[in-house]
């Protein structure tokens, strides 16, 4: 494709002394390889009529690509299909797998995802993001990037104050040891009734609110006088370990590792200086005794940044971080992956900082995704306590697993879970049909987990070496043609940061193949050895984009 845009290119400067960056497509089979408008858009710029335009440039295209295109034809008011040699498709597939966009080469990412909050449970949507996340990690460092994945959540603020008003109230007061009385494999759900109970009393009883604030108060003095003796102390620092642990757990289970956690007891403090150093400056301002950010010179909205009670909010803990950031990694770009709820919230949070760190704001990405809805349409919230557990997921998937093929299989499982969030285009609300996800029919992870597995079997059966052909049958050359397309999907969504056109691409292969399979034998036909030349390349290509997605690729099933 690329060989073609440049002559193309060359050709349009020497035929017109025009300077026109052409658009390549693929087109249905039947038509080419390639086609491109381009004599549409230069018609205007010449003078002249878009056929009479096609017509010129075809002539001297045809004569610059030589023995590399097969045809190169004209079609309706001037558009140009290409159709190239046998020998430059198949030296394009065999490229194929390995042929990766440099877009983050020398780059350093950072990407930040999951963010769940110590002292509350993982929900499904903490596993959507998580799986998100990790494939837009992994695109960025397959296009060269390093990347650090990194996490952040809340250590600190009014949900833990919740939280611990709810265990003491529960203990009868400050009592550590009774932290023994819960069992290990309870201890999330047990926090996460905690949290619930102690909403309720937030938003039902004065005098419950007023001693959350209170207890609120006392979580930050824990992290600024070190304390870690006290009873109080002693029951915030063991369940705060008690809920890393459980976030360890879960993330080595689903196959998604960070690099660091940044709690918000280290970004609040950074976060909090910075807010007031740059108040002196005057990009933020005094309201009713809070510090805010008048958003609407910028038509945004104004938040506040430190509360009346001088504690710095979400907003202020986000400055802490993004300086922590850059801190650390001193970052070309930083991708931030949170569901769309804090869409406004985080414009204004990073139209602050372009202010007074203008590059920071500009290198940093946000992408935004719906909810992972309940049966019905309902959206979770922890807070209400009506929400689906990110461990709900994989059990009712495996559950779904049994049912339709009798085994409990861990790569099947994850493959159909992460494949059905992955598979739809980032933004969106999810909604989660196990039963669906796990079919080895249709679209899903599975049946592409078994295209691999299927495609190695055939491999395996014929025992014998593959050669490269020298030319192709209409079966051979539609496949060829199919896996030629790799490289143009996988730039699409580095560019885009749109896993989903990888899952599109490769449940489109795996059909490409299957009529393949269907009217070309493979093994003990005579042309056996080439046939299982692209056989190979079609499971690098499967394995490499499964990979992506951070899904196995089992080479049996």
């Amino acid at each position: 494709m690329e060989e073609i845009t440049t002559a193309l290119t060359s050709v349009i400067k020497n035929v017109y002394n025009v300077d026109v960056q052409p658009e390549l497509s693929r087109p249905d089979e039947q038509f080419g390889d390639y086609a491109t408008n381009v004599a549409l858009q230069l018609s205007k710029r010449v003078g002249k009529n878009p056929r009479d335009v096609a017509t010129e440039l075809v002539a001297e295209l045809q004569s610059t690509l030589g023995d590399s295109v097969q045809d190169v034809q004209i079609a309706g008011p001037g558009f140009i299909n290409i159709t190239v040699a046998d020998g430059a498709l198949l030296q394009a597939a065999a490229k194929a797998p390995t042929t990766k966009p440099q877009t983050y080469a020398g780059k350093t990412v950072v990407t930040e995802y999951s963010d769940p909050n110590p002292f509350k449970v993982l929900h499904a949507g903490h596993f959507y993001t998580s799986v998100v996340g990790d494939s837009i990690s992994r695109l960025v460092s397959a296009a060269g990037g390093t990347v650090h994945a990194v996490n952040f959540g809340g250590d600190v603020g009014l949900h833990v104050g919740k939280t611990m008003w709810a265990i003491v109230q529960e203990f009868g007061g400050e009592h550590p040891e009774k932290l023994q009385d819960i069992p290990a494999d309870k201890r999330s759900e047990w926090m996460a009734s905690c949290y619930v109970k102690g909403t309720q009393a937030y938003e039902d009883n004065e005098q419950a609110k007023t001693e959350i604030i209170a207890l609120n108060k006392r979580v930050y003095q824990l992290h600024t006088s070190g304390d870690h003796d006290s009873a109080f102390a002693q029951i915030y620092w063991t369940c705060r370990q008690w809920s890393y642990d459980y976030f360890d757990a879960f993330y080595e289970r689903i196959g998604t590792p960070f690099e660091k956690y940044y709690p918000e007891s280290e970004t609040a403090p950074l976060g909090l200086a910075t807010v007031r150093e740059q108040f002196e400056k005057g990009v933020y301002q005094e309201s009713d005794g809070a510090v805010v950010f008048e958003g609407e010179k910028y038509g945004l909205h104004t938040r506040v940044f430190i509360n009346s009670h001088g504690l710095p909010t979400y907003e202020a803990k986000d400055v802490g971080l993004i300086m922590a950031k850059w801190r650390d990694y001193h970052f070309d770009n930083s991708i931030i992956v949170t569901g769309n709820d804090i869409t406004e919230y985080m414009k204004v949070v990073l139209k602050s900082i372009e202010q007074f760190a203008p590059e920071l704001a500009e290198r940093t990405t946000h992408i935004t995704h719906g909810n992972v809805k309940l049966a019905g349409g309902v959206k979770m919230s922890s807070r209400k306590g009506n929400f689906l557990r990110a461990v709900d997921v994989l059990d009712i998937a495996h559950e779904a697993n049994k049912a339709a093929t009798g085994r409990d299989d861990d790569q099947a499982v994850l493959g159909a879970i992460k494949y059905s969030f992955l598979k739809q285009r980032i933004g969106a609300d999810i909604v989660y049909v196990p039963e669906e996800s796990v079919s080895l029919e249709g679209n899903s992870g599975p049946y592409l987990q078994y295209a691999h597995a299927r495609a190695r079997s055939i491999v395996a059966k014929a025992g014998a070496a593959h050669q490269a052909p020298t030319d192709l049958q209409p079966g051979e050359r539609s496949l060829a043609r199919k896996i030629t397309e790799y490289p143009e999907v996988i730039a699409k969504a580095v560019n885009d940061l749109m896993p989903h056109h990888v899952c599109t691409y490769l449940y489109e292969l795996a059909q490409t193949f299957n009529r393949f399979y269907e009217h070309n034998r493979v093994v003990g036909d005579a042309r056996e050895a080439q046939r299982l030349y692209l056989v190979e390349l079609y499971a690098s290509i499967l394995k490499d984009g499964l990979d992506l997605m951070g899904i196995a690729a089992p080479e049996r099933m």
